[in-house]
């Protein structure tokens, strides 16, 4: 049985994409910062997913924080046959360019970009000959954004961290993808809710007009770990409903505005 490890797993996009591949009877180890939202999370599928036994997948959690290379390595100590790493970790902490702070610039940067980083160099050493890696970038990471500069920057990053790592890691037959979404409905964008006319504006710049849901982008990982997708590395999926054909939203505007 394989094993696959997907960190920032225990809510949203990520708990999508470990549901998806239990059900495709990998081993799945969920790891998190939250390690009782990853514990919760593993029992939750276990006890929900009842054909997956079938399968033969099981899941498991454990505490990784991306932040910290010393918890990345210990978390891929002791995982055998690993053929699949997806890396959901990340967040935003938004602000104009001139008044950011720089502890909230290293965060963000700290989480998407650094995090990444020390993830693929863990995997790239961990992972079984013709195994797979996915990163969850952004649409951010070609499409910029008024007080999104840290995280626009960082998944600008990621993306070119990706092709780095397609490069190097092909020797070995192991495939390093991204796929670049725009607004999900993730714990992790339900804040827009809150600034008024923020979500109508994502959705009138989506020519599909709808928000994706987690298990729209948990479906594209799940083909980019797969045979189907055994010819492709160094890519990244626009994965936003087209988002990327307009422009992105006024967020500073529309946050500046509520706070007046």
């Amino acid at each position: 049985m394989s094993t696959a490890l997907v960190i920032g797993g225990a809510s949203g996009i990520g708990k999508a994409t470990a549901r998806e591949l239990y059900s495709a009877g990998h081993r799945v180890v969920i790891a998190d910062v939250d390690a009782e939202a990853a514990r919760t999370t593993a029992v939750e599928i276990g006890a929900g997913e009842a054909g997956a036994g079938d399968a033969g997948g099981t899941v498991e959690s454990i505490h990784l924080d991306v932040t910290d290379e010393s918890s990345v390595a210990a978390g891929f100590e002791g995982l055998d046959d690993l053929a699949v790493v997806v890396n959901c970790a990340g967040l935003s902490m938004p602000g104009a360019l001139i008044e950011l702070e720089l502890a909230a610039w290293r965060t963000t940067v700290d989480v998407c970009l650094t995090g990444t980083f020390l993830v693929l160099k863990h995997a790239g050493r961990r992972l079984i000959e013709g195994g797979s890696i996915v990163c969850v970038a952004s649409l951010n990471g070609r499409q910029p954004g008024a007080g999104m500069g840290s995280y626009c920057a960082a998944k600008a990053g990621v993306l070119m961290l990706v092709e780095v790592a397609a490069l190097e890691l092909a020797d070995r037959g192991i495939r390093v993808n991204a796929v670049s979404p725009g607004l999900v409905d993730t714990p992790l964008t339900a804040g827009i809710a809150y600034v008024p006319g923020l979500t109508e504006e994502y959705l009138e710049n989506t020519p599909l007009g709808r928000a994706g849901t987690p298990e729209d982008v948990a479906e594209t990982i799940t083909f980019l770990t797969s045979s189907a997708a055994g010819w492709m590395t160094g890519a990244a999926i626009d994965l936003n409903g087209g988002a990327h054909l307009k422009r992105y939203p006024d967020v500073l505007g529309r946050v500046r505005a509520l706070a007046q």
